[in-house]
């Protein structure tokens, strides 16, 4: 890390007696362990927390739906960011130093990016599906269907994994920025150098999907707000009908608490972590490495949280089974 509360006297290397061995920053005992508690934390909620998701999914019949099979499908993404991103941030991010190789450097990133934005594009597409489903209730089953929840599941999957592809297999991302390259590369280290117009892609890829969930999301707490109004304008009719509103009413409400808490929670994990990388390319990468790490664990514990905000809004049990996505 770049900066500590209490620097060392002489200089420690990440691998001592190697030429070139990138310059170790290591905290103290005791923070070590707060960070290793706090991120290992992180990484098992992904882990188990999704896990648990994707199985229930797939063991209960009544769970079977297109809108089910997207949700399972961005709990299999934050479970691959907890299984194979994660664990291997935490010990680069603690020890500041990655002592995993130079392959398996380009492969964790990515990972990291692929992963972490197929999360990002299936959250996107249970905004819009969400939305459907609930303004317009009557057509939704024929607008969402299996084929539908396939392509928007292909979409969230292979545009990442291009991206990624492109950006850590290919070079061409660090095209005119040799010398800078160059000079941050050092045994120990694992700092992909991306250039301005690769930099530039990622942010939009970030923005348009944020821009419509926001969009969406006041979009969808207007139209609750209006059909309380028209209920209450209503009352009076019989208490069958009255309990049956008071019904349609409290899922309503459940829905736009839904995407909000979603929105609310993607926004904070990822906007720093996006406008940190957008500085460093066009600022000379002079973010400190404690900043981009804490960016970093903001975005991963996204992965984390997911799970949490759909067992706790989402689930219901009625009729001794359980019923899912059903608002």
């Amino acid at each position: 890390m770049a900066s500590n509360l209490s620097q060392p006297d002489t200089v420690q290397l990440c691998y001592e007696n190697v030429n070139r061995s990138c310059i170790k920053s290591p905290y103290s005992p005791a923070s070590r362990v707060v960070l290793y508690a706090v991120f290992g934390f992180g990484s098992l909620l992904a882990i188990f927390g999704n896990f648990l998701v994707m199985t229930s999914v797939l063991h209960f019949k009544q769970l079977h739906s297109p809108a089910n099979f997207l949700i399972a499908s961005l709990a299999c993404a934050d479970f691959l960011v907890g299984v194979t991103v994660m664990p291997f941030s935490m010990v680069r991010s603690v020890e500041s130093c990655w002592y995993f190789g130079a392959r398996f450097c380009a492969l964790h990133s990515s990972c990291d990016v692929a992963f972490c934005y197929s999360s990002l594009f299936h959250l996107c597409f249970i905004s819009i599906d969400r939305y459907i489903a609930v303004t317009d209730p009557l057509v939704y089953p024929t607008k969402f269907t299996v084929s539908v929840s396939g392509v928007c599941i292909s979409i969230s999957w292979i545009l990442p994994m291009v991206y990624s592809g492109a950006v850590f297999f290919t070079g061409v991302s660090d095209d005119g920025m040799e010398e800078l390259v160059s000079a941050l590369n050092c045994i120990g280290g694992c700092q992909i150098v991306v250039n301005q117009e690769w930099v530039l892609i990622i942010v939009l890829v970030f923005f348009i999907p944020s821009l419509i969930m926001v969009i969406l999301n006041g979009k969808f707490f207007f139209f609750v707000a209006k059909q309380q109004a028209l209920k209450l304008e209503n009352t009076g009719s019989k208490a069958e009908s009255e309990s049956y509103k008071s019904r349609v009413a409290e899922r309503e409400r459940k829905a736009a608490k839904t995407l909000g808490v979603t929105v609310v929670a993607f926004m904070i994990s990822w906007l720093p972590y996006t406008v940190d990388i957008l500085i460093d390319a066009f600022m000379g990468f002079i973010t400190p490495a404690y900043i981009y790490e804490i960016c970093c664990w903001g975005a991963y514990y996204n992965s984390a949280m997911n799970p949490l905000i759909y067992a706790s809004l989402v689930w219901e049990s009625r009729e001794g089974y359980f019923k899912w996505g059903t608002f």
